[in-house]
C-alpha cells in the first residue's frame, strides 16, 4: 500500500534545515530543536505494511540518552499484512538507520519542561513509557481547563525547545482562562495529517512541484518529504452513474478507475515516492469513517513517548475524529502540506464553549436529528474559530457513533472542532472497533493519569469555559435542514407549510419564487415506457451517503428497518427516483447482511453504489434522461433529500434546486413518499398492498427495535476482517505501474496532472509584501458565497470554459468527469473558479450564472475570460463580498483558483476560518468591512478601481491593523487586514506559505 525510502541524510537536512515559522531570522535549527523534530514524528500503525524504523530507531536512541527504556510501539492490535505484489517494492532501510543512530547519539534530546517527564507503569510491572505529565506542573490552572485545551498543552510541553515553541507559548496555554481573550497565538504540531484524494492530488502535486522547485535553486530535492505520517484515503473519485443494480459497485469502480486511472497512478507514485506517506485504496470507505474505525490512535506510543493522538485534515469533515477524543480539524491543503514538512502550525489560542447535554431523546428520534438541532443552535450562538466541548450527564445517553455525528457537523455549526473528551464509552468503541486489549489498558492509564479521561462515575472537577449552553435531549424532535443550507433546521411536523413558504419566497435560502398559478403544475412524461409524473417538490434523488451517517450503525439499521417495514406493507420507491446506499466502510455492509436488512433496502432500489462519499459531494451522477428533461422543460423544483452534511444549491445536483438533509430512514421514507410536499402526521406515504393508506408511523421503527438490531448485528469481528485486508487494496489498483523516480515526470498533454506555475522564476529573496493599485472588481458577492461557488467540485457545465479547454485537447464530453476530480491540473481549476451555475454576481444585476461584468467595456463574459482579459491588460482585480465569505468545504483551489485569475484582495464582511488563512498562503490580502458596513452601507457598485495601500516593508504590517482603501470615485474607507497573526505575515512577506517553506529548506 505504501513504501518507505529512507535516507538518513536527507531526514537529517529536512529537519536541521527547517525555519521557525513564528517570524524568527535564524535559517537552522538548535541541536535540540533538529533531535525533537526527528523524535516527534509519530510511527504508523503495525497494521500497516511496514513499520517505519528510521523514526523509531531516532526515537529509541534519543530516550536511551536519557536512561529510559523503548517499550514497544503503539498498534492496533491486527496483523501486519506484506502483500507480494506491495512487499517487493520495499527497500532495505538497515543502512540508513545505522547512519541515523551515529547521528542521533551525538544529540542530546532537550527539553525546557523534561523535568516532568513521568514513566507511565504497567499494572502487571514495568512500564507503557515516559510522558510529559499535566499534574506534575502542579499548576491549578490546568484542573480548570476544558479538555481540548489541555491537548494543545501537552504538545506545547512535549515541543518545547524555547526556538519553534517556547516557555512563553506554554503559559498562554495554560493561563487559557485569561489568553484567550485576547487572541493570542500559539504554535501546535500536530501528530499527523489526514488527507482524501480531492484534495490529497493537488497536495502531492505541490510537493512534486516543490521538488522541482528545490531543484532548481540548487537545493536538495530530497528535503521535501513529510515528517509526520501523512493517510491519504481515496473516496471521492466514485460516482453513482449505476444505480439499482445489484452489479452497482462493480460497475462504478469500473468506471471509477477508467476515468481516474491517471491520478490514482499519481498518487501510488506519491505514496512510493514520498517517506511516510499511506495510500488507502479506492473501495476502501469514507476517509472519516476509516480514521475513526481504524486510524485514529487516541493516544501514540512512539518508542517509548506517550502522547495524545491529533489530526489536521484537508477536509473540513475531519472534525469527526473529535467525536473518539481525537482533537482533529480541518485545515487548507497548503497548511496540511507545511506541516508535513515540520513547520509548526500557527493558531489563535481559541474560546472554548460548554455544552451540556442532560437527559436522553425521546422514542424514535436520531442522532441526525440531535446533530441538525445542535447545528442549529450554534450557528445561532456564533462559534467560529471557536472550540465546542461537550459534556454532561447525558453524554451517557449517546453512543460514540452519536457522538462522531455531531463532531462531524462541526464546519456546518462554524467551530472548528465539537470535541468529546474520553471516558468509557469512547473505550468500549475502542474495543469493538479491533483495537487490542492491551492498547485500550494503555490509553486509559495514560489519560487518567494526564487528567485527560472524564470518569462520569466520580465528582467532576468545575471546568471554566468561555461561554455556555445547554440542551435537554429530549427536546430534540425529528427534523430535516434545508432546501439550501444545513443550519436550516425544519420540524418535520411543519415540512409542508415550510415547503409552501419556500416556493412562495422571493429567490433566496429560503425562496424560490414560483408564482402561484404555476405551483400546483404537473410535468408528465414517459419513463422507460411507464407513465409518469413529477411535481413542485418531486423528489428524484434520495441518497444514504456522507460518513456523517453512515458510521452510526442505529440510523443505518434504522433505515434498513424502515425498507423491511415498507416492503411488508406493499410500499414501494416510484422507479424514476435514483436511490443509493453508499457506505462509509465495509464494515457497514458486513452489519446490514447480518441483520438481514439488506435485501430490504435491495428491493427499494438503495443497492450498494460504492465505497466513498458520492451524493453527498456531488457525485450524484446523471439523472434519467427523461427525468432530467421533465424537470428543465417544466422548470420544476424538483428536490433531493440525502443523508450528507453540505446542501448548498448546486452542489448534489443542478437539477435539484431543493435539497434536504435527513437521518437514512428519514431518506427512505422520503423516497417511499415521493415529494417533500408532505404531512407525515396526517397525510399518508402511500396504498399497501391491501388497498389500505400507509403512514409514516407504520414504518417507522422505535428505538428499542433499532437498539436490539445494532446489539445482534454490529459485532467486534466485523472490524478486524475489514481493516485486516485494507492493505490489500484490489485487482484494479494492484495492476496499476508507477516509475521508481523521486522527481515526477510530468506530461504536458494531461488533463489530469499539469505542473503549477506557483514558483517559476523564484528566487532564493523573498518579494515583500505587495498593495493594490487601481484595480477592477472581478466579482461583487452578498453573503455566504462558498467555497463550492468559488471552487466548483461537481460536473463541468457542458458550456463552461474547462469545458471548452477539455474539448480543445479532444476530451469526449462523458470523459469530463468533476473538477473535483481534476484538481490536480491547474489550467481546469483556475478556468474551474467561479464557475459554479447558481453563481449570484451583483454585477449581473440579478442574473444567475458563472459570468460577469468586464468593467472597461461593459461586456458579459465567463468569469475566466474576464479575469485573462484584465491579466493581459495588466490590471489587477478585488473580489467584494458579505459574510461568511468561503464557507463550506475546506478547498485550497477556492483560494489558489482566485490567485491564478490575478485577484490580489478580498473585501469583505466576514470569512470562513480555513478559507481566510489560505487566501493568505497564496498571497492574496484578505480585507474586513468595519462593523456596521459593507459594500452597499458605502455605496460601492464594483464599477470602481480599488487601491489598497499597504506598507513595503512587512514589519511596518501589525496582525489585524486598519488598512485604508481609496477608490477612483473618491469614496475611501478603511478595513480591518485579516492576517491573523505573525506568522501569516511572515508567509505574505513570501508570497504564500509554500515559498516561505521552500526558501527556509532550501537554506
Amino acid at each position: 500500500m505504501y513504501r518507505v525510502r529512507s535516507s538518513s541524510s536527507s531526514i537529517i537536512k529536512a529537519s536541521s534545515s527547517s525555519s521557525s515559522s513564528r517570524s524568527r531570522s535564524s535559517s537552522t535549527l538548535s541541536s535540540s530543536s533538529i533531535s525533537r523534530a526527528l523524535v516527534s514524528p509519530p510511527t504508523r500503525p503495525s497494521s500497516s505494511l511496514i513499520n517505519h524504523r528510521f523514526f523509531s530507531s531516532a526515537t529509541a536512541s534519543a530516550f536511551r540518552s536519557l536512561g529510559h527504556s523503548a517499550p514497544p510501539r503503539w498498534s492496533h492490535g491486527l496483523a501486519c499484512r506484506s502483500p507480494a505484489s506491495l512487499g517487493a517494492q520495499i527497500r532495505s532501510a538497515a543502512p540508513a538507520i545505522q547512519r541515523f543512530e551515529r547521528k542521533m547519539a551525538t544529540i542530546a534530546f532537550e527539553n525546557a519542561f523534561k523535568g516532568i517527564l513521568t514513566s507511565l507503569p504497567k499494572p502487571g510491572g514495568g512500564e507503557y513509557g515516559k510522558y510529559f505529565s499535566l499534574p506534575a506542573l502542579k499548576d491549578s490552572r490546568i484542573d480548570k481547563l476544558p479538555y481540548s485545551i489541555r491537548i494543545l498543552l501537552e504538545s506545547a510541553l512535549r515541543n518545547c525547545d524555547n526556538f519553534q515553541v517556547t516557555k512563553e507559548d506554554v503559559e498562554k496555554i495554560i493561563d487559557w482562562e485569561k489568553s484567550s481573550p485576547k487572541q493570542v497565538e500559539i504554535p501546535f504540531k500536530p501528530a499527523r495529517v489526514l488527507l482524501q484524494d480531492f484534495t490529497g492530488v493537488p497536495a502531492v502535486v505541490d510537493l512534486a512541484c516543490m521538488r522541482d522547485a528545490m531543484n532548481r535553486l540548487g537545493s536538495d530535492s530530497n528535503k521535501i518529504n513529510p515528517l509526520v505520517p501523512v493517510d491519504l484515503v481515496i473516496d471521492h473519485s466514485v460516482q453513482v452513474d449505476v444505480a439499482r443494480s445489484q452489479n452497482a459497485v462493480q460497475a462504478n469502480m469500473e468506471l471509477e478507475f477508467k476515468r481516474n486511472k491517471e491520478r490514482f497512478a499519481f498518487l501510488k507514485w506519491g505514496s512510493t515516492a514520498f517517506n511516510n506517506m499511506l495510500v488507502v485504496p479506492p473501495g476502501s470507505g469514507i476517509v472519516h469513517q476509516v480514521n475513526l474505525e481504524y486510524l485514529g490512535r487516541v493516544v501514540f506510543n512512539t518508542d517509548g513517548m506517550l502522547y495524545p493522538d491529533s489530526v489536521v485534515g484537508t477536509d473540513s469533515h475531519t472534525t469527526m475524529i473529535d467525536g473518539l477524543g481525537v482533537a482533529g480539524w480541518g485545515v487548507g491543503g497548503i497548511e496540511a502540506e507545511a506541516a508535513m514538512l515540520g513547520q509548526p502550525m500557527s493558531m489563535v489560542l481559541p474560546g472554548v464553549v460548554g455544552f451540556k447535554l442532560s437527559g436522553k431523546l425521546r422514542n424514535g428520534v436520531t442522532a441526525t436529528d440531535l446533530v441538525l438541532t445542535v447545528t442549529q443552535m450554534l450557528r445561532k450562538h456564533g462559534v467560529v474559530g471557536k472550540f465546542v466541548e461537550f459534556y454532561g450527564e447525558g453524554m451517557g445517553e449517546l453512543s460514540l457513533a452519536d457522538r462522531a455525528t455531531i463532531a462531524n457537523m462541526s464546519p456546518e455549526y462554524g467551530a472548528t472542532m465539537g470535541f468529546f473528551p474520553v471516558d468509557h464509552v469512547t473505550l468500549q468503541y475502542l474495543k469493538l472497533t479491533g483495537r487490542s486489549d492491551e492498547t485500550v489498558a494503555m490509553i486509559e492509564a495514560y489519560l487518567r493519569a494526564n487528567k485527560m479521561f472524564v470518569d462520569y462515575n466520580e465528582p467532576q472537577q468545575e471546568r471554566v469555559y468561555s461561554s455556555y449552553l445547554q440542551l435537554e435531549l429530549a427536546d430534540v424532535e425529528p427534523c430535516i435542514s434545508g432546501p439550501k443550507r444545513p443550519h436550516d433546521r425544519v420540524p418535520l411536523k411543519e415540512m409542508k407549510t415550510d415547503w409552501h413558504a419556500c416556493l412562495d419566497n422571493n429567490v433566496g435560502f429560503k425562496g424560490f419564487a414560483v408564482p402561484k398559478e404555476s405551483q400546483d403544475k404537473v410535468a408528465k412524461f414517459s419513463f422507460h415506457g411507464k407513465s409518469a409524473e413529477l411535481k413542485h417538490g418531486s423528489v428524484v434523488i434520495a441518497a444514504i451517503t456522507s460518513c456523517t451517517n453512515t458510521s452510526n450503525p442505529s440510523v443505518m439499521l434504522g433505515a434498513g428497518l424502515v425498507a423491511k417495514k415498507a416492503c411488508e406493507l406493499g410500499l414501494e420507491v416510484k422507479p424514476w427516483v435514483k436511490t443509493s446506499l453508499a457506505p462509509g466502510s465495509g464494515v457497514v455492509t458486513k452489519y446490514l447482511l447480518q441483520s438481514g436488512l439488506q435485501k430490504y433496502l435491495d428491493q427499494q432500489g438503495f443497492n450498494i453504489v460504492g465505497y466513498g462519499c458520492t451524493t453527498c459531494i456531488g457525485n450524484s451522477g446523471e439523472l434519467d434522461e427523461s427525468v432530467a428533461s421533465a424537470i428543465s422543460e417544466n422548470d420544476i423544483v424538483a428536490a433531493a433529500v440525502l443523508s450528507g452534511n453540505r446542501n448548498f444549491e448546486g452542489r448534489v445536483h443542478p437539477l435539484t434546486r431543493a435539497n434536504y438533509l435527513a437521518s437514512p430512514p428519514l431518506v427512505v421514507a422520503y423516497a417511499l413518499a415521493g415529494t417533500v410536499d408532505i404531512d407525515f402526521e396526517k397525510e399518508p406515504i402511500g396504498v399497501g398492498k391491501d388497498g389500505k393508506s400507509i403512514y409514516f408511523r407504520d414504518i417507522w421503527p422505535t428505538t428499542e427495535e433499532v437498539a436490539e438490531a445494532v446489539q445482534s448485528s454490529v459485532l467486534s469481528d466485523m472490524f478486524k476482517s475489514t481493516y485486516e485486508s485494507i492493505t490489500n487494496g484490489n485487482p484494479m489498483w494492484n495492476q496499476l505501474s508507477v516509475p521508481a523516480n523521486t522527481l515526477y515526470s510530468w506530461d504536458p498533454s494531461s488533463t489530469y496532472i499539469h505542473e503549477p506555475p506557483y514558483f517559476k522564476n523564484m528566487t532564493m529573496e523573498p518579494p515583500g509584501p505587495h498593495g493594490v493599485k487601481d484595480a477592477y472588481c472581478l466579482l461583487n458577492f452578498g453573503d455566504s458565497i462558498t467555497t463550492d461557488h468559488i471552487s466548483p467540485a461537481g460536473s463541468i457545465h457542458k458550456d463552461s470554459p474547462a469545458a471548452k479547454y477539455l474539448l480543445e485537447r479532444g476530451v469526449d464530453r462523458k470523459d469530463f468527469n468533476s473538477y473535483g476530480s481534476r484538481r490536480g491540473n491547474d489550467e481546469i481549476m483556475a478556468r474551474g473558479t467561479f464557475a459554479n451555475i447558481r453563481l449570484v454576481n451583483k454585477l449581473l444585476k440579478g442574473e444567475v450564472g458563472a459570468k460577469t461584468v468586464h468593467i472597461p467595456t461593459g461586456e458579459k463574459l465567463y468569469v475566466f475570460d474576464a479575469a485573462m482579459r484584465y491579466k493581459e491588460a495588466g490590471h489587477d482585480t478585488i473580489v467584494l463580498a458579505g459574510a461568511e465569505y468561503g464557507s463550506g468545504s475546506s478547498r485550497d483551489w477556492a483560494a489558489k483558483g482566485p490567485m491564478l485569475l490575478g485577484v490580489k484582495a478580498v473585501i469583505a464582511k466576514s470569512f470562513e476560518r480555513i478559507h481566510r488563512s489560505n487566501l493568505v498562503g497564496m498571497g492574496i490580502i484578505p480585507l474586513c468591512f468595519k462593523a456596521g458596513e459593507d459594500a452597499d452601507t458605502l455605496g460601492l457598485t464594483g464599477h470602481e478601481r480599488y487601491s489598497i495601500d499597504l506598507p513595503s516593508n512587512v514589519s511596518e504590517i501589525k496582525p489585524g491593523q486598519d488598512v485604508h482603501v481609496v477608490t477612483d470615485t473618491g469614496k475611501s474607507f478603511t478595513c480591518i487586514a485579516r492576517f491573523d497573526t505573525e506568522v501569516e505575515l511572515a508567509y505574505f512577506n513570501h508570497g504564500g506559505i509554500l515559498p516561505y517553506v521552500i526558501r527556509n529548506l532550501s537554506k
